[in-house]
């Protein structure tokens, strides 16, 4: 055996033509960080520009960039008395902001562009809109003032031409907010119609919104923009150093989005979106040299407004002005501007600040670990009230508090279901757990009286969802299992009793499954407020799973008999599930017992990770989701019956689990070509580098502008690789006891550490051949198993061993096994 032993240190290997990295060489990972390096982040480049923009590179803090613009002629009115009617008109409401607001058709020629025609036909036409005329009127042709919200793309002008109608110009694939539209000839006519065929459609929906027509051509001065490219989605607050301006006080507009696809003179989303605001920032800058700070709030009353921190990865200025704001600021001058920034508020995630690492011999999946990290910086940021989702979120709880918002841009408020992953990927980071901590002892302390936890603060607490008191309960687990803080789980151990033998129990059938529409619960959404009925998969399986963790908890503060029970439930749910939702013929599990047959991913690999599946029904039902397989990534149904994409659309949320499924289920090559087909997508399509909230059809932002396209619970990609490929997980709270068990599948080599409250946990393996070596430091004082491949021969610290089924028992320090296969 002198040959075996004397192979021990070697750990220099040659796999598909891949050298491994030495053992004892320093790690290199440091080149993979994301983050800024500091607080100050300036843009890479000048993506654009148009319009009357000079030097753009002073953007840049390259001299200075001038903008300028003539004054924008008058525009023409209608006679006194015209009118206008509509084939129909969205009611008055308070246009999200409080403030009552019409829609009738006479705001498009009441000469006031902060009112406008909305018709109250969601995505359904023709929508006509007709003018009459108090006189008659000479006209080359009108031009449209649409809203960034609701352009009309298709649609044709008639004009009342010798008492007949006539088409006097047709429109199509019009995406301009404000266009010129000339007719076939000059007519002089008392009556206007616009019909619309087709609008965009925007997270707003799908309506003809029409702020003014007026009657002629109207060729207003090009709009000076330029835009900044800040190279990847990063979050602040934007910042302009002017060097000067004409004494006119000319506005400058600020706009952004992390994609160049929805980049416009409104932001792909603010807070101003939800309370009536324009959507962007504007400025009126004075003739002195001063710096504009992205500050929620106006200069003066309601006017020259910002709305404050943003998630962007493009920003766009325009020298342009509101004419709400007017005489605060106009719309032509001069502007100059000697640079751009941001204040980064977010966790700055440099490499010093890395208490967990991962490193492979693949260097697309050591690319996507460290995005996903960077990803979920984004999101951890202090609690702001002026920065929150304006949807009723902000919560004097949490104000202060460092927090894990679920998004960059949207809709930073702090989800549990969220916090589900990136908690996880906190823990094995950067972060003690302390911004997931906050945010689950939050939520627990607004529990509804009969047991129910919200998901969020937004709506003030009350958003139903039906599945996150469960995510609430596993995340809590992980919490304890990462951090060793037994004092939340004693502290919050009556909200937990109350959720799960109050609540759910009320939304628990008679065949033990909970069914949602029980209970007054048929409204209830989850996380992505799919309109399912009855007895779910998911819930049933997260069910069991939120059972399962709750007993862990329960034994971590001496309740053994609530752990004996709750086991004793998830094993009747388990059972359940298998004798109602199994569905043979397809060789998977039903996503609801109700309504049309179909089968999900959330359901299928939640089955799996709580081993409620056989060996045999896992692989089954694997190969099922498999089937579907997209360019970028597994989708979350396998038809479209519950929803009209259910195929085309992928949730890195819900393909984290079946990640760890085919990790766990000895499939580790199609979880790494699921992970590069989903994180490589999202890695090479704009913005890139960070995760994306959801992808739809042909791998689009899903929810177009609205999608977050850096999104928390889209970093699974962590644990996965650190807990399943690398191998290293906590087995009691704290890691007092833990496991590594690898599954390399292809790769190489890997090696990484993972925090723990004694200290790193590290590890390193390699593989060449039919030779498999292992080497984890432990902390002292704790204990462990190393899961490793069989073989013909296992060596562990150089002496031969049988192998367990458990793995091969052993405490703190450090230890390496061999194994020949």
């Amino acid at each position: 055996m002198k040959w075996l032993r004397a192979f021990l240190p070697v750990t220099v290997l040659v796999a598909s033509g891949v050298v491994a990295a030495p053992a004892d060489a320093a790690p290199s990972w440091q080149k993979y960080v994301v983050a800024p390096a500091s607080r100050d982040v300036r843009p890479v480049k000048v993506l654009s520009t148009a319009g009357d923009v000079t030097n753009p590179d002073g953007l840049l803090g390259r001299g200075v960039t001038t903008f300028k613009r003539q004054a924008p002629p008058p525009k023409p009115a209608w006679p006194t008395g015209t009118t206008a009617a509509a084939s129909s008109f969205h009611a008055p409401n308070n246009g999200g902001n409080g403030q009552p607001r019409t829609y009738a058709p006479g705001n498009a020629v009441d000469g006031n562009t902060d009112t406008f025609w909305n018709d109250d036909t969601i995505g359904a036409y023709p929508d006509v809109l007709t003018i009459t005329s108090a006189a008659p009127v000479a006209l080359p042709g009108v031009t449209i003032l649409s809203s960034v919200d609701g352009v009309p793309q298709d649609y044709t002008v008639e004009v009342l031409d010798s008492g007949a109608w006539r088409v006097a110009a047709s429109v199509s694939g019009n995406t301009a907010v404000q266009r010129a539209v000339q007719f076939d000839r000059p007519v002089t006519t008392t009556q206007v119609r616009i019909t619309v065929t087709k609008d965009q459609n925007t997270p707003s929906g799908e309506f003809s919104r029409v702020t003014e027509v007026w009657p002629g051509l109207v060729a207003d001065p090009p709009v000076p923009v330029a835009v900044v490219d800040f190279g990847k989605v990063v979050a602040g607050y934007p910042k302009i150093s002017f060097a000067g301006a004409s004494a006119n006080h000319p506005g400058i507009r600020v706009s952004t989005s992390e994609t160049q696809q929805y980049l416009g003179e409104r932001s792909d989303f603010s807070r101003s979106d939800f309370s009536g605001g324009p959507g962007s920032d504007q400025i009126a800058v004075p003739a002195t040299s001063t710096v504009w700070r992205d500050t929620k709030g106006c200069a003066s009353g309601t006017q020259v407004c910002a709305d404050g921190l943003r998630g962007f990865r493009y920003l766009r200025i325009s020298l342009d002005a509101l004419a709400s704001d007017a005489p605060l600021t106009q719309p032509s001058g001069e502007v100059r501007i000697n640079g751009v920034s941001l204040d980064f508020t977010p966790f700055l995630g440099t490499p010093s600040t890395y208490r967990g690492w991962f490193e492979s011999s693949d260097d697309a999946l050591n690319r996507y670990w460290y995005a996903a990290s960077y990803t979920n910086e984004l999101g951890m940021d202090t609690f702001r009230e002026s920065d929150v989702d304006p949807r009723g979120a902000f919560s004097p709880s949490l104000d202060g508090k460092l927090v894990l918002h679920d998004g960059a841009k949207r809709d930073r408020d702090p989800y549990v279901g969220d916090v589900a992953v990136s908690g996880l990927t906190e823990y094995l980071t950067h972060q003690d757990g302390t911004a997931a901590r906050n945010v689950l002892a939050d939520l627990a302390d607004h529990q509804r009286a009969d047991g129910w936890i919200p998901p969020a603060s937004i709506n003030d607490y009350t958003l139903p969802l039906f599945d996150y008191p469960l995510w609430w309960v596993t995340s809590s687990w992980d919490y304890v299992l990462y951090t060793g803080d037994t004092a939340y789980a004693s502290s919050y151990y009556s909200q937990l009793v109350k959720t799960l033998d109050a609540w759910y129990p009320s939304v628990t059938d008679s065949r033990g499954l909970l069914a949602k529409g029980l209970n007054g619960t048929g409204g209830y959404g989850d996380y992505a407020f799919l309109p399912r009925t009855g007895e779910v998969t998911y819930y049933n399986a997260l069910y069991v799973r939120a059972l399962q963790g709750a007993a862990g908890l329960a034994r971590a503060t001496g309740h053994s008999a609530d752990a004996d029970r709750w086991l004793a439930r998830a094993s009747g749910v388990a059972s359940a599930v298998n004798a109602y939702l199994w569905d043979p013929a397809a060789g998977a599990y039903l996503d609801s017992g109700t309504g049309a047959v179909r089968h999900g991913q959330d359901g299928n690999s939640q089955a799996i990770l709580a081993g409620i599946a056989s060996p045999s029904q896992a692989t089954s039902a694997l190969a099922r989701l498999a089937a579907g397989a997209l360019p970028y990534g597994n989708p979350f149904m396998d038809n479209d019956t519950l929803v009209s994409d259910g195929t085309k659309r992928v949730y890195a949320f819900t393909s984290f689990p079946e990640l760890q499924a085919r990790f766990r289920s000895g499939q580790p090559d199609s979880a790494i070509d699921q992970i590069k087909r989903m994180y490589g997508w999202m890695a090479s399509h704009d913005p890139g580098i960070t995760a994306w909230e959801g992808i739809g059809e042909g791998g689009s932002h899903y929810e177009q502008g609205y999608t977050s396209a850096a999104h928390g619970w889209s970093t699974g990609v962590v644990p996965a690789l650190t807990n399943e490929l690398l191998g290293v997980s906590p087995a009691s709270p704290g890691f007092a006891t833990w496991t590594v068990s690898p599954h390399p599948g292809s790769v190489a080599w890997a090696r990484g550490a993972v925090p723990t409250p004694k200290g790193a946990l590290s590890a390193s393996w390699t593989q060449q051949g039919s030779v498999f070596s292992l080497t984890v430091t432990a902390p002292r004082g704790t204990s462990g198993s190393l899961v490793v491949p069989s073989g013909r021969l296992v060596l562990l610290d150089g002496r031969p061993m049988r192998a367990v089924a458990g793995g091969l028992p052993v405490s703190g320090g450090t230890h390496t096994v061999l194994v020949v296969k």
